[in-house]
């Protein structure tokens, strides 16, 4: 039987607050959990891991919650097709489907690389900075 956990484990878990935790529940970034008896959210490991992979997104790629949405909707959908495939016949909308999940993730792979750029851009920036300073250091030891 798989663990479930309340609500401010899973906070701790992810290094959030409840109150973000429940947001994004409510915004539909996470699955809404099993609730107990009593109304008790009760989660799961697999909100934790949703969780994480959410705040690395937001974290080492800069993504909005928008943006956040649309990835999470776009792996959602690719996890679904992989686990469930359509019907025979339907091969017109499964192709549809994956030109749009296809878009999607060129739109995903332009948006991190400007992200990267910019990461890149404000690295050089930060060494041009350091290399002045510790040369200014050498003067000053110098002098």
């Amino acid at each position: 039987m798989e663990r479930l956990m309340k609500i401010e484990e899973v906070a701790r878990a992810c290094g959030l607050t409840k109150r973000t935790v429940r947001y994004y529940e409510e915004i539909g970034l996470i699955p809404p959990p099993e609730r107990s008896e009593g109304g008790i959210r009760l989660y799961t490991q697999a909100h934790i891991d949703r969780l994480n992979k959410m705040l690395n997104a937001r974290e080492v790629l800069g993504f909005s919650l928008q943006e956040l949405q649309q990835h999470l909707a776009m792996r959602d959908e690719l996890e679904a097709y992989r686990k469930s495939p359509p019907p025979p016949g339907a091969e017109a909308e499964v192709r549809t489907k994956l030109t749009e999940v296809d878009r999607l993730i060129a739109e995903h792979l332009a948006l991190t690389e400007r992200k990267m750029e910019g990461i890149r851009e404000l690295q050089a920036e930060l060494r041009g900075i350091r290399e002045r300073i510790r040369k200014r250091l050498v003067q000053l030891e110098d002098a």
